[in-house]
């Protein structure tokens, strides 16, 4: 009973953490916390500035106090500025608010993801809506638009391709197109192309886009990609996209067949350990694993299996997983590249 009561307080301590993700998700949605990160508001004060019920205010930021998100002092209640870097600021590298609607995204669409449990099927991207759409963009923006100039320009070989005169590059996938136009800034003599599948998605890159003359945006399927291009570009990337496609090695054999006979493939993904390793104690394994499978549960995988026959890779998708698709491609080599510290995530050298 000890070991039975002990794991009942840890899935307790669970069920916090569950309802204050979905209070995050109230405060982001609403501009609860951009209110709070101006000043410090009382409850009337928050309520007329969002134009929310006293009633909700008062309870909301009773319950953000309590739970050590919100400072109180008094009937005033205030954002702190670290807090403030995590929930309010979405140029932060820290922005974490986004995470909150991801998964608001998946519970709004439980009962479709239980009869694909049972069928076999899926629950595909556009089902998810704009909650999932504009987090996945919003969370990848910053890292996109601070960081990833200064990463691939820190591996020689990648930066000696990308920085050829009038390079021809592709960003597969490349959702909101915050990593296109990443590209572009910091490589302004190539010309930058972002393919997607999803409709939405185009419309709003093209919307971020407006007024940059070296980037287009094009509704494509991956596995079209070689049609009218092959031999066409020095480098291609994939963000973040790859696990969910149902048929990966068929999208990298287009972008394989659409590379110069010189060029590369990056693929950036999440990092993973590169095998299924259960922690021996019984407790909980590492958190990456943990979160990863996580979105797989509920968003990666079901969006991978909406399309009938997918290979349905998932979320955790181990580095000897990318190397066995890269080869049934055709490349002839995967490395890693030697980037750390770029969020959770792995960069991978395909070379044709």
């Amino acid at each position: 009973m000890d070991e039975a009561e002990a794991f009942a307080d840890e899935v307790f301590h669970r069920l916090v953490g569950g309802f204050e993700i979905l209070s995050i998700y109230v405060g982001d949605r609403l501009g609860l916390y951009r209110a709070l990160a101006e000043r410090p508001r009382t409850v009337s004060g928050l309520a007329e500035a969002t134009g929310i019920h006293p009633r909700y205010a008062r309870e909301w930021l009773e319950q953000q106090a309590t739970a050590g998100i919100l400072t109180a002092d008094g009937d005033v209640f205030a954002l702190p500025p670290a807090h403030a870097a995590v929930l309010a600021d979405p140029d932060s590298l820290l922005s974490s608010a986004p995470l909150a609607r991801m998964m608001a995204a998946a519970a709004m669409r439980l009962p479709e993801l239980l009869t694909a449990y049972r069928s076999g099927g899926g629950v595909g991207w556009a089902q998810f809506g704009p909650d999932a759409r504009d987090a996945q963009g919003d969370v990848n923006r910053p890292w996109f638009e601070q960081r990833l100039g200064a990463a691939l320009s820190s591996v020689p070989d990648v930066d000696a391709v990308l920085s050829r005169p009038g390079a021809r590059i592709a960003d597969v996938g490349c959702g909101h197109g915050w990593s296109t136009l990443a590209l572009a800034r910091a490589y302004p003599s190539a010309k930058v192309e972002g393919f997607d599948i999803d409709a939405p998605s185009i419309e709003a890159a093209r919307a971020h886009a407006e007024g940059v003359a070296s980037v287009s945006f094009t509704l494509l399927d991956g596995e079209r990609l070689d049609q009218g291009r092959e031999g066409t570009f020095d480098a291609a990337f994939v963000f973040e996209a790859l696990h969910d496609m149902p048929d990966p090695v068929a999208v990298l054999t287009a972008v394989r067949r659409s590379l110069r006979r010189d060029g590369m493939l990056v693929v950036m993904d999440e990092a993973v350990a590169d095998v299924f390793a259960p922690p021996g104690d019984g407790g909980p394994g590492d958190d990456i694993e943990r979160v990863m499978y996580g979105y797989s549960l509920f968003i990666c995988l079901p969006d991978s299996m909406s399309t009938p026959g997918s290979v349905a890779t998932g979320t955790v998708m181990r580095q000897p997983t990318l190397e066995r698709y890269a080869r049934g491609a055709g490349f002839s080599r995967v490395e890693v590249l030697p980037i750390e510290g770029f969020a959770a995530f792995r960069f991978s050298a395909l070379r044709p």
